[in-house]
């Protein structure tokens, strides 16, 4: 889309409808759709990604261009990046979300009925899913490709600073649909960067049944307000990892780090740790040195500052998302210590605990109120990829309608089916 053709746009409601109302009626086709027809669709859009590398990184490069004058931090930056290996990691998911169980169809818990019918439920989608999103133009293929699999139409605005990579990334989603016969219309880019458009989209409940919103903390609180459409969605990502005393110490050091280090810009990435007192003493210093090899600026509590070098923790940093090189780190006397921390100052997203003691793990396991748990791993496997889900949607800390990595079949409704012959109610 040209510069030129962005100005068209003049009256964003009216663009809008028409966007909700073509989503509305390529979503009932999509529901008849068959497995074989979408998986060729995924594997069309991902063979046009392919073909098209150098174009989806000259588009970047105006992105990220624009975002340097912006002023746009690093993080920021490293999010809205696409490197030769994040556009491997969008075909490969597009090839796995094709090779997964189509959810859409399937019949369970049939049962006979003391009246002779049968009932049951049949999984269906939820027709058309909206998704507001910003920084990372890689949501696109990957909220198109889940969409299309679990049977959904959808309508999607990137945010403006990743408008050119998003924009490459809808005309090889397009060409993917168009090669296999299904409406062009199933996955609509926004293509305004008016702000006005999100608005339009959260109070359009005739033609978008949910809306999924994936960016800033401000953002999300916004749509979550002033939504008209029910709402899938995480406010921020406060990950925390405890390691206990009895943790052992060369698996708690590898998690600690990669847990914080492997990428800072993600919303699975540790932001507080916490180090039970009777072994803080002994791998603190280590992982301090650690973590000052990458450039880590490490916040601790009184506890922590007599035992390493960092600045004084305040209150508001146990709170903090930071998506960049700082680390929040607290000493606790146990695991019920640890796990009272997380209760307050956790988002619901993430936490593990390192330890070697079986009881602690479950007791974690169960007691913690996140939408994962882990124990002895890095936060940063709580994503759809590594979970086996081809992609995420978002990750949901809500409790209803879906929690965690929104995969296919969190994409989905039920519907009961009954089956008669005849049957009269009398």
């Amino acid at each position: 889309m040209t510069q030129e053709a962005k100005k068209e746009i003049t009256n964003i409601a009216s663009y809008m409808q028409e966007v909700g109302t073509r989503a509305r009626a390529a979503s009932r086709q999509l529901a008849a759709t068959s497995t074989g027809l979408k998986d060729a669709a995924l594997l069309a859009i991902a063979e046009d990604l392919d073909v098209n590398r150098d174009i989806l990184m000259r588009e970047n490069r105006k992105d990220l261009e624009a975002g340097r004058a912006k002023g746009l931090d690093d993080a920021l930056l490293d999010r809205l990046e696409l490197t030769a290996d994040r556009i491997d990691t969008m075909i490969e998911g597009l090839q796995q979300i094709a090779s997964l169980p189509d959810p859409i169809g399937e019949i369970f818990d049939m049962n006979y009925m003391p009246s002779g019918i049968q009932v049951g439920r049949m999984r269906v989608p939820l027709g058309v899913v909206g998704i507001i999103y910003e920084s990372r133009p890689n949501v696109t293929a990957d909220a198109a490709a889940l969409c299309l699999k679990s049977g959904n139409a959808t309508v999607l605005r990137g945010g403006s600073e990743a408008f050119w990579s998003n924009q490459a990334i809808a005309a090889s989603i397009r060409v993917g649909l168009e090669k296999t016969g299904l409406p062009g219309d199933a996955v609509q880019v926004v293509e305004t960067t008016d702000r006005t458009a999100v608005g339009a989209m959260i109070t359009m409940p005739e033609s978008i049944d949910v809306i999924i919103p994936r960016g800033g903390k401000g953002l999300i609180e916004r749509i979550s307000v002033d939504a008209r459409v029910p709402v899938i969605k995480h406010l921020h990502g406060v990950c925390h990892v405890y390691i206990d005393d009895q943790a052992d110490h060369d698996k708690a050091f590898a998690i600690a780090v990669n847990a914080k280090t492997q990428r800072y810009g993600t919303c699975n990435t540790m932001e507080t740790l916490l180090v039970a007192e009777n072994v803080a003493a002994e791998i603190l210093p280590e992982l301090a040195a650690a973590y000052a090899d990458k450039g880590v600026e490490l916040r601790g509590c009184e506890k922590i500052a007599a035992l390493i070098d960092c600045n004084p923790a305040t209150e508001e940093d146990w709170d903090e998302e930071y998506l960049a090189p700082i680390l929040s780190v607290r000493i606790v006397a146990d695991l019920a210590g640890a796990m009272e921390h997380i209760a307050r100052h956790g988002s619901g997203h993430t936490e593990s605990i390192v330890t070697e003691n079986f009881t602690r793990a479950r007791r974690f396991l169960t007691e913690v109120d996140s939408s994962s748990v882990m124990v002895n791993a890095s936060t940063r496997f709580a994503d759809g990829f590594e979970y086996g889900l081809g992609a995420e949607i978002g990750i949901s800390t809500d409790k209803f309608h879906a929690r965690g990595p929104v995969g296919l079949e969190g994409l989905t409704s039920v519907k009961f089916i009954v089956l008669g012959d005849g049957h009269i109610r009398t």
